[in-house]
């Protein structure tokens, strides 16, 4: 691959992490596959571009969030990708098995992996550590 496949799979990367913080959920779904792999942290495996859809959405009312100190890595083909970051959020809306929301403000390290096919995302890995979540918002 060249130069330009890597350069490729940074901006769609880029475009996706900016997309996500100006809470444009559209934007994000330009950036992905018809078929994204889309695998959350203590979650299952979410297929296509509907299922990535809802998860947005239901993201959109529970969670506000912005992520900082991003940083970005791409192989040199252009095919695969990571991206550190610290997520900094408030929890809306109770998720179904979660602590509940009162508005608790948490900043969480986070990281996602990237397979990238055609100059979109055709999966997104994300971890974090669930139980540092829990905890900020139970405190």
């Amino acid at each position: 691959m060249t130069q330009s496949a890597r350069t490729s799979a940074l901006d769609t990367v880029t475009a996706y992490y900016a997309a996500f913080n100006a809470e444009n959920p559209t934007g994000m779904l330009a950036c992905v596959t018809d078929g994204i792999e889309h695998r959350v942290n203590e979650g299952g495996i979410r297929l296509g571009r509907e299922k990535f859809a809802e998860f947005c959405a239901h993201m959109g009312v529970s969670y506000r969030e912005q992520l900082k100190d991003i940083e970005i890595f791409v192989n040199e083909a252009g095919t695969r990708a990571a991206a550190e970051f610290t997520v900094h959020g408030e929890y809306l809306k109770t998720d179904p098995g979660l602590p509940e929301a009162k508005g608790q403000k948490y900043i969480l390290p986070a990281g996602s992996f990237f397979d990238l096919k055609d100059g979109k995302i055709s999966r997104i890995t994300t971890f974090y550590n669930l139980n540092d979540w829990i905890a900020q918002v139970s405190a």
